[in-house]
């Protein structure tokens, strides 16, 4: 091989080794003839270039997936802030009960991205401090703040400054909550359960009732029904003003107390049934599908005050011991 042809393979960047290169067959390249030579490097330029575009690819897709987690994370914090925005809103042409109704409806979307925030972070393996912070300040806007702005509307028949101490009660008690949270739970924690009532079930209740209120008003004022179901509904609109702020000072302490809470979407997504459970699904579809919204309060509240219920009889229980 002359001075001349090794320049050559040398500005094609093949580096050339003596006379006896092999190639991906075997084969001397000595032995080949020359279009089997050229057949063989553009064979090897040929794989070289779909190995990175396939690498490529794969590493397109992991930045996308790594970054999933963070927009569900932030899809929580919009839903928040929209939802105080419609709450307060004095431009939309809309009914203060249909202003409460949407930023209910928004709480609950906020509810909905916060449960696949972290699901999405395991399965993509993006599991980080980083994360776990960003989730707290984005829950303390949607579970703590907005919930409050719908208690200060819904009390305005209590002096400003009690329904004002009753909100910032709430938010702070939410605070609370997501902080030991974050501190008391490991990395690899199963998350079946919970410490105290969890900030998104709290935050649901107020909302349940902020979406609610329209069905309860339709219900008092049309002639359909009859008259003593539409008494009730008048009386449910009535104390509303006086049950939800009530409601938010229980939560709060329900939000920062030791009682045992199940953790219902890591049930649903490992199957976790029981046949009781199931049963209870099942009426709690029923009932849904006879009352529309109306069920929703009825449901949270269960979940939210049942739990201490049964936990404070069974303390109460005298314990007998069997001989």
């Amino acid at each position: 091989m002359s001075h001349h042809d090794d320049q050559d393979h040398l500005e094609n960047g093949d580096f050339v080794e003596e006379d006896t290169i092999e190639d991906s067959d075997g084969f001397d390249q000595a032995e080949l003839e020359p279009n089997e030579i050229e057949e063989s490097r553009v064979r090897r330029k040929l794989g070289s270039r779909l190995r990175r575009r396939r690498k490529g690819k794969r590493s397109k897709r992991r930045i996308n997936l790594a970054f999933l987690p963070t927009i569900l994370t932030l899809g929580n914090a919009v839903c928040g802030l929209a939802a105080i925005s419609v709450a307060v809103s004095v431009n939309l042409p809309w009914a203060d009960e249909t202003k409460l109704f949407v930023a209910g409806v928004l709480i609950f979307a906020g509810m909905v991205f916060d449960a696949l925030d972290g699901s999405a972070a395991r399965m993509t393996g993006q599991e980080s401090r980083f994360g776990a912070e960003l989730d707290s300040l984005c829950d303390v806007i949607t579970f703590g703040v907005a919930p409050a702005v719908i208690v200060w509307r819904l009390s305005d028949v209590f002096p400003q400054k009690l329904s004002w101490a009753i909100g910032v009660l709430f938010t702070l008690c939410v605070l609370i909550r997501l902080a030991r949270f974050n501190v008391e739970t490991d990395d690899d924690d199963a998350h079946d359960g919970f410490d105290g009532l969890p900030s998104p079930a709290a935050a649901g209740t107020i909302a349940a009732f902020a979406i609610a209120l329209p069905d309860v008003a339709a219900i008092a004022t049309d002639p359909y029904y009859p008259e003593f179901l539409r008494s009730i509904a008048r009386f449910a609109l009535d104390s509303s003003h006086y049950v939800v702020p009530a409601l938010a000072v229980c939560l709060a302490y329900l939000m920062t107390s030791r009682f045992q809470y199940v953790h219902i979407f890591q049930q649903v997504i490992r199957g976790r049934w029981t046949t009781h459970q199931f049963g209870k699904a099942l009426f709690t579809i029923v009932i849904g599908f006879l009352l529309h919204w109306v069920a929703l309060p009825i449901g949270f509240c269960y979940y939210a005050f049942a739990p201490p219920i049964r936990q404070l009889f069974r303390r109460n229980e005298p314990v007998t011991n069997d001989k």
